[in-house]
């Protein structure tokens, strides 16, 4: 962790440059970081607790959130009215690609993330991080629980660029991390900007199956099943040792053929020797600071979950109301480590309500997608108004 926070501290420099610039009488980026920073490093918190930041936070970016100032005011939602974290309003996650959600210079920022573009053409949402440190502590954390279950370290494949190829996306970061803090030293990358590196992968896969050694593969979905497919062509499937794990997340995009959920993790057990437990999803994505876990896929949709500092609703996208119990809504993601962007944001995905968490049913659709479109334009008119 503390590596993470150090590399953290000098990308970090334009934003502090221009923080020892600019004074405001009732705003410190210090104390939001390190109270954020002290709640995701506690082992849990109360409604009260999770409640009292979000209001912080909530009030923060009312203030310094132009566009989110705006539409909040059109809602009749300001620091004065809204005394719960369900309250905040949830902006859409395609206001990121039609406006500037930030509290700060985007200048200023150490990184920004940008999505992929897939929905509207070259369009791509920015989501502006003026310090890596709140993502960075929220992703290990959340990580070394969820996946590493226990383990310090695991030989790692990753199946997807590194920073430098990719220096805009957020799994790429995400990756990067996991790999410099929970890969052992024979860790690899095994996709680059020439493919897949095939034949060095099957050399690491076998490597590992030889010695007894865990395996963990790391990639989005549609790597996985580019990999499947060349495997299949040489005829090639693997037993990993006891311990392994493989993660997929982000789905196909149009980028691979699609596959069923059922039968992609089936396949998944088959071709590398590991149960269905241990293929295991995240859920995420550019517009949050957290991610989502499953415990496996034995079943699908299996159910996600989050950590203390993300907290979900299923929701109405026009209303912003909660659907009643029992029924699918749109989900809405209320991300205490979002803390310069927006902290409630409304997502195109459709879920249902389990005791555990939530069961993710796929994007919007019909009555919902329609619904989720006129929630982007009363946004874009409210904080653009």
């Amino acid at each position: 962790m503390h590596q993470a926070l150090y590399r953290s501290k000098s990308a970090d420099l334009p934003f502090l440059k221009w923080h020892r610039k600019v004074a405001h009488d009732n705003f410190s980026f210090d104390d939001i970081v390190t109270e954020l920073l002290n709640f995701i490093a506690r082992q849990s918190v109360s409604d009260e607790d999770f409640n009292t930041l979000a209001m912080k936070l909530f009030a923060h970016q009312f203030e310094h959130n132009r566009p989110f100032q705006m539409f909040c005011q059109g809602r009749g939602k300001t620091p004065r009215v809204v005394k719960s974290w369900k309250d905040i309003p949830a902006v859409p996650i395609n206001g990121f690609k039609d406006l500037t959600l930030s509290c700060v210079p985007p200048e200023t920022c150490a990184r920004t993330f940008m999505t992929s573009g897939t929905t509207r053409g070259d369009v791509k949402g920015r989501h502006y991080h003026p310090s890596m440190a709140v993502y960075d502590a929220s992703m290990l954390a959340n990580f070394a629980q969820h996946v590493m279950q226990g383990d310090a370290k695991l030989r790692m494949g990753i199946l997807f660029p590194d920073e430098v190829l990719m220096p805009n996306s957020s799994l790429a970061h995400y990756l990067a991390l996991a790999l410099e803090h929970f890969g052992t030293p024979d860790s690899a990358y095994y996709l680059d900007d020439q493919g897949l590196r095939i034949d060095a992968l099957c050399e690491a896969l076998q490597d590992a199956q030889k010695a007894g050694e865990p395996f963990a593969l790391l990639g989005a979905s549609y790597s996985f099943v580019h990999l499947m497919d060349a495997l299949q062509a040489r005829g090639l499937h693997f037993t990993l040792p006891q311990g392994s794990r493989l993660l997929d997340t982000g789905g196909f995009k149009g980028q691979s053929r699609e596959i069923p959920m059922d039968a992609f993790y089936e396949q998944l057990s088959a071709t590398f020797g590991v149960s269905r437990e241990q293929c295991l999803n995240m859920y995420g994505m550019t517009e949050l600071s957290t991610q989502f876990y499953d415990a496996g896929n034995s079943i699908v949709p299996s159910v996600k979950r989050g950590p203390h500092w993300i907290r979900s609703r299923l929701v109405d996208p026009l209303t912003g109301q909660d659907v009643p119990t029992g029924e699918r809504g749109i989900l809405a993601h209320t991300d205490l480590a979002n803390f310069n962007s927006v902290v409630t944001i409304l997502t195109e995905d459709v879920g249902l309500a389990n005791d555990d968490g939530f069961v993710l049913l796929g994007r919007a659709e019909g009555a919902q997608a329609k619904g989720c479109s006129m929630a982007v334009d009363n946004f874009l008119k409210a904080a653009q108004a």
